[in-house]
């Protein structure tokens, strides 16, 4: 009977801790998710009903698309979508074989200096963006490559925490697998498309994944280096919106161009959410 009880009890226990639990975790997906909600709500209002709300409204009745039309005609916004599609297709690409091959050199290849070469490459993490922007702000501008691709792309195209990430996973892969090559002579190039990419693929989609979140998102740099239109992307769009002065004024058309610029990466996260985490775990393990 006392093991009934006790049964019971603790069940009862385990029933309240996991609806504090779950209340928890739906109380802040609500507080996480109302910004977007706002957001959407707000692009779907008229300009005319938005300020006529002098209490806020939860809900509309009347939803209509001609703030996503006035955003685009108002400002270039297609162009700016084309210029960051540009941006974060080259700067991804050309990160991914940058960081692929030096992560391999650090995982599989033996030459001198390489613990001390990636000790300094770790080092290098802890040195604040800021000032490696103003490093990359006057290197650029000696060249001569102020409102160019080239001098967007060119201070984005490595990454040591990718690196590190992609040579804990390449280190992970059995040696046997790496000897086994060798002696059917495999080249190491041929052992690294062969066999480690197509085993640590999930790693190195998250690595893409990440850094085209990153890019898309871009704001400093491109804000500091462009001050040509014909190469702003859409981080720099959304100020020239507000500075428009009818980003100001018409919050409405304001929020419907954030939509229309935030909606890629959600669509993409929602697309590999499981594979980014599956990277990212995957990435912390080793053996």
């Amino acid at each position: 009977m006392e093991y009934h009880e006790l049964y019971a009890k603790e069940k009862r226990h385990q029933k309240i801790i996991n609806f504090l639990k779950y209340a928890f975790l739906t109380f802040w997906a609500l507080v996480v998710l109302f910004p977007f909600y706002w957001m959407i709500l707000s692009s779907l209002k008229s300009y005319s009903a938005y300020n006529s709300e002098y209490i806020p409204q939860f809900i509309t009745l009347e939803p209509t698309l001609e703030n996503y039309a006035y955003a685009l005609n108002e400002v270039p916004l297609a162009d700016y979508f084309v210029n960051t599609l540009i941006f974060t297709l080259l700067t991804t690409i050309i990160m991914l074989i940058v960081t692929i091959l030096a992560a391999y050199a650090f995982a599989r290849l033996n030459f001198k200096g390489k613990n001390l070469l990636f000790t300094a490459c770790l080092a290098l993490m802890m040195i604040p963006n800021e000032l490696v922007i103003i490093t990359n702000f006057v290197t650029i501008t000696d060249w001569n490559m102020r409102n160019t691709f080239l001098g967007l792309i060119l201070p984005s195209v490595t990454s040591v925490f990718y690196i590190y990430l992609l040579k804990e996973n390449f280190a992970a892969v059995p040696d046997e697998l790496y000897y086994a090559a060798k002696v059917d002579g495999t080249s190491d190039l041929k052992y690294l498309f062969k066999v480690l990419l197509p085993i640590c693929k999930p790693t190195v989609i998250t690595v893409a994944i990440l850094k085209i979140i990153e890019c898309w998102n871009s704001y400093v740099w491109p804000r500091l280096i462009t001050d040509d239109e014909n190469y702003f992307l859409v981080s720099n769009g959304i100020q020239a919106i507000r500075e428009s002065g009818f980003g100001r004024e018409n919050i409405p058309a304001m929020m419907a161009a954030v939509v229309m610029i935030s909606l890629p990466l959600i669509i993409l996260f929602l697309l590999f959410r499981k594979k980014i985490m599956a990277g990212v775990s995957r990435g912390g393990l080793k053996g």
